[in-house]
């Protein structure tokens, strides 16, 4: 991956569709997220579609699904899949991985498995879909893993479309994506590098208070555009969190062309732009640019 060459890193996409064509939502949950998100069906790309699609854009793009198979019953797209996948196109896509916190030990041998044989660089945890509190202890043991391999935790927070308009939502709680309890995840792992994912509504003040106390934290952008960002979210941005910002889009729900071109109307100062779309994702992923690798 050459990062000199790169606009922008996308840090929050979904491999939404398997190779044998299984979804990674039910079809109920999928159809309330395209609800909540006023969008006719789209379409559900393959990895390489995804890899075809970032390259003409001159972008990399991180890449996961969720697994969630404790509390929906549904198979999840397996992990991989999703990596060997990614694998076929270094120049563009970063695979992430999702273990369910709910499958103990078993998850814990294959997060471990899935960063030293697949190259996983990290892990997308959504505590509404997957019922758990990020603070449970049941979940400490995965953490412990991915902090010891330098990985990083990837948290959804905030309201969530997924289950949204479904008699009980589809049995998510929203509750369990407050950022305020993956605070204590960031005491307890201290070296465990976090993002939170979307501007975290109604708890997008929680989020900038634990990004800014906690130097492993970070936020991304995805999920929203920007013409609806707190104005809040935008201040901190452009100040405090300058360096903690990442650009993500959550395609292929919204895509990046989209983000962008409301990103571009956005007040934010010339040398933060930068930070945001690619800088500060480059370093919390390790990417080195070309002239200075060994």
């Amino acid at each position: 991956m050459n990062i000199d060459e790169l606009v922008a890193i996308d840090v929050h996409t979904h491999a939404e569709v398997a190779r044998d064509g299984h979804g990674s939502l039910s079809p109920e949950l999928f159809g309330a997220s395209e609800t909540y998100f006023k969008s006719q069906t789209h379409r559900q790309p393959t990895i390489d579609e995804m890899a075809a699609y970032y390259r003409e854009r001159k972008m990399a793009a991180v890449v996961f699904t969720v697994d969630a198979e404790h509390a929906t019953g549904h198979r999840r797209i397996a992990n991989e899949e999703v990596a060997a996948d990614c694998a076929e196109h270094p120049d563009v896509l970063i695979p992430f991985a999702s273990v369910d916190p709910w499958k103990g030990r078993a998850g814990v041998r294959e997060a471990r498995r899935l960063v030293e044989e697949y190259g996983v660089r990290g892990f997308k945890f959504h505590p509404s879909i997957q019922d758990f509190a990020p603070n449970d202890r049941m979940a400490y043991p995965l953490y412990e893993v991915i902090e010891e391999l330098g990985a990083i935790a990837l948290f959804h927070t905030g309201q969530t479309g997924i289950g949204a308009g479904v008699p009980g939502g589809g049995g998510i709680r929203l509750k369990h994506s407050n950022p305020m309890l993956v605070d204590d995840v960031a005491v307890d792992f201290p070296h465990l590098k976090i993002i939170l994912a979307h501007p975290s509504f109604p708890w997008q003040d929680e989020a900038l208070a634990v990004a800014t106390h906690k130097p492993t934290v970070h936020i991304d952008l995805s999920g929203w555009s920007p013409k609806y960002f707190p104005p809040q979210l935008v201040r901190y941005a452009n100040t405090l969190l300058k360096d903690k910002v990442l650009f993500g889009s959550d395609y292929p729900v919204i895509t990046p062309d989209r983000w962008l071109a409301d990103f571009d109307r956005l007040d934010i100062k010339p040398e933060v732009r930068s930070k945001i779309l690619k800088d500060n994702a480059a370093r919390l992923l390790g990417l080195t640019p070309k002239e200075k690798q060994p």
